[in-house]
């Protein structure tokens, strides 16, 4: 039996996947278990390196850290997608003089690297310009900026793997092409695009630990601060592990919103469908 992509794999194609699954599984338990064996053997669970995180005020900087972080994901999230969105609009565009600065603005901030973004943005733009920007609005300007573009040719991408003919039925319709994109284009792209889109705001969350570099005091920032400290046993490793698991819960937070939302999305009404529409009186006589 086979399926549109592959063949379905028999008894010992089966057999011979779950055995590399065991495999792989068994080496992936293995080196995790070695991982944690070495930082048992030299002393990184000791309760000395771990007493920082009882401390109070070091408990509200990680909090404010915390906040410092979301805020400016949140933030920067909104403005990828509206910005995104407008550009993958004006790329669709059929005037040339929409489409053309469009895909230049796209190609152009999908090349520089964001942290130089960031660079430019707090450093470049006060000393050329005597603007300053604060390293909140450099991160958020910086993320918008690149993730923006991202998102663009992931919102173009998806509209064009449509099949022409929904655009066309639209058209013959009678209705304006924003209308045909609004109405018709997007509800059907946006389920295909949910993915791609929740992996790129995952790269949203994680580039937000770039603001280090420019002092602005998000987890990476705080991490590097507290390590640091010579009367809390330099405990860097203690606190990069903490900050990791706070990165992973976030991620999962946004995962399981995002699988929510596909599945509201992807819900249909309950029952066997459309009541058939009834005959006219005309035709009842033949029918």
């Amino acid at each position: 039996m086979t399926s549109v992509l592959y063949d379905v794999p028999g008894p010992k194609a089966r057999v011979r996947n779950l055995l590399i699954g065991g495999v792989g599984t068994l080496l992936v338990l293995a080196v995790l278990g070695f991982v944690v064996y070495r930082l048992i053997v030299t002393g990184q669970f000791e309760p000395r390196l771990w007493e920082w995180i009882t401390y109070v005020n070091i408990q509200y900087l990680l909090l404010d850290a915390l906040w410092n972080t979301v805020s400016a994901f949140l933030v920067a999230a909104v403005l990828s997608l509206l910005l995104g969105a407008l550009l993958a609009a004006g790329r669709l565009s059929d005037h040339s003089w929409v489409s053309r600065p469009a895909v230049v603005l796209i190609e152009l901030f999908r090349a520089i690297p964001l942290l130089v973004l960031i660079f430019i943005l707090f450093f470049g733009v006060s000393r050329a310009f005597g603007i300053d920007i604060p390293a909140f609005w450099a991160v958020v300007i910086g993320l918008t900026l690149y993730n923006g573009s991202v998102l663009a040719e992931v919102f173009r991408a998806g509209i064009n793997a449509l099949p022409k003919g929904q655009s066309e039925a639209a058209y013959a319709l009678g209705m304006r092409k924003t209308q045909v994109m609004t109405n018709v284009l997007l509800p059907q792209a946006l389920r295909a695009m949910l993915p791609t889109i929740l992996s790129q705001l995952v790269v949203v969350l994680k580039d937000t630990a770039l603001g280090y570099i420019i002092l602005y005091p998000e987890l990476l920032y705080q991490a590097r601060f507290l390590g640091s400290q010579g009367q809390l046993g330099s405990p860097i490793l203690q606190v990069a592990m903490v900050v990791a698991v706070i990165y992973i819960g976030l991620c999962l937070i946004l995962s399981g919103g995002s699988k929510l939302l596909e599945k509201r999305m992807s819900r249909t009404p309950k029952g066997g469908g459309a009541k058939p529409a009834e005959a006219p009186e005309e035709l009842a006589g033949v029918l």
